[in-house]
């Protein structure tokens, strides 16, 4: 049995997005005959229940972040743990901004392959394999001076990691319309910006009786109560924590107010118009250059989008289906050549992929 071990956090800062994209991969692994675990931080609102309800065992490290080399603390708990158990990863999986090339030197001994899971491109990176599943006008060459030249690139979202029912809902979709008549409303697990909140204010302000509204938190999002109040006090308001059926959602959604994180993908690959907020540093540059495509309306960064602006927009958008259908069209082509099987292409010969790119 193949070892695959996880190295990525999730808190009320940090978010849910490394995690859900981890456990994505991990699901895919595991249905493969691979023995899957994770290591953690311990962090306020973290996964760790969450990834053991999915069945996989996870190790929790503590470590102060006061201190002036953390990336070399987390190399030595990592460490200490996989000596303690006896650990040797045929694959051991990082997605996390704060680990580079020297934390990847440090675990070398204790893996066969190490694969990072990166958007940022802001590091090096001593890896076997690299994944960004993000587009940017650049992203074929953003990594050319962080990798070494053998490492193996999966670049853009053709290999975006989606969970099979979206595969399944994108074979299922319905032909859109441009008619809004159903909006999604998700900022990710935590939504440490509290946009959901500022998105029902506008909706409730704009008051469109006819359109109903499917509200989705994270269990980690703290404000979830009052979220749920707000849900409650207008009439054609759908409250949801946690779902395990987003593709679902997705699907039966015509827009989508959201965060520029992981979903992204998931809406693009579904054909799902968006109205996007930029929540994190690392999402700007991606919904700009979607924007430009086309593919999304980008509204800025979440401390200058105001009440007003998103209720304004969100009522252009409704009556313009023009607008709408161009969206929708955009973003699914966008996904057109995602390969669905690269996961495994990547288990039996990580050149496969290259060759095959070529």
């Amino acid at each position: 049995m193949i070892d695959v071990i996880f190295r990525a956090d999730s808190s009320n800062k940090i978010g849910s997005g490394h995690i859900m994209r981890c456990l994505t991969l991990a699901d895919s692994l595991a249905g493969k005959g691979c023995l899957i675990s994770f290591i953690c931080r311990r962090l306020p609102s973290n996964m760790t229940e969450y990834i053991r309800g999915k069945g996989y065992r996870v190790h929790t490290l503590d470590y102060d972040d006061c201190i002036d080399k953390p990336w070399y603390a987390d190399a030595l708990a990592t460490i200490r743990y996989l000596q303690t158990v006896n650990k040797f990863a045929k694959y051991l999986i990082v997605d996390h901004y704060g680990l580079d090339s020297r934390w990847e030197n440090l675990l070398r001994p204790y893996a066969k392959c190490i694969m990072v899971i990166d958007d940022l491109a802001n590091r090096p990176h001593q890896c076997d394999v690299l994944l960004d599943q993000n587009y940017y006008k650049d992203f074929e060459k953003r990594y050319d001076n962080l990798i070494p030249p053998t490492c193996v690139k999966l670049l853009g979202p053709k290999y975006a990691l989606l969970r099979p029912q979206f595969h399944e809902a994108r074979r299922m979709l319905r032909q859109r319309d441009g008619i809004v008549k159903r909006v999604l409303i998700f900022f990710g697990g935590s939504d440490p910006t509290n946009e959901t909140e500022k998105a029902l204010k506008a909706v409730r302000i704009l008051n469109c009786p006819d359109v109903r509204f499917d509200v989705v938190v994270g269990s980690s999002n703290s404000g979830k109560e009052v979220i749920k109040q707000m849900c409650d006090d207008i009439p054609n308001m759908m409250f949801y924590c946690q779902v395990e059926n987003m593709a679902e959602l997705m699907a039966k959604a015509d827009l989508a107010i959201g965060a520029g994180g992981t979903a992204t993908w998931e809406r693009c690959y579904l054909g799902l118009p968006t109205i996007s907020i930029v929540t994190a540093d690392n999402q700007q540059k991606i919904i700009r250059d979607l924007g430009r495509l086309g593919v999304v309306i980008g509204l800025g960064r979440s401390e200058e989008v105001s009440v007003v602006m998103i209720r304004d927009t969100l009522k252009q958008v409704i009556e313009n289906h023009d607008l709408v259908n161009e969206l929708s069209q955009k973003s699914f082509l966008l996904m057109d050549g995602h390969r669905e099987d690269f996961i495994s292409t990547v288990l039996t010969g990580g050149t496969n992929v290259q060759s095959k790119e070529q």
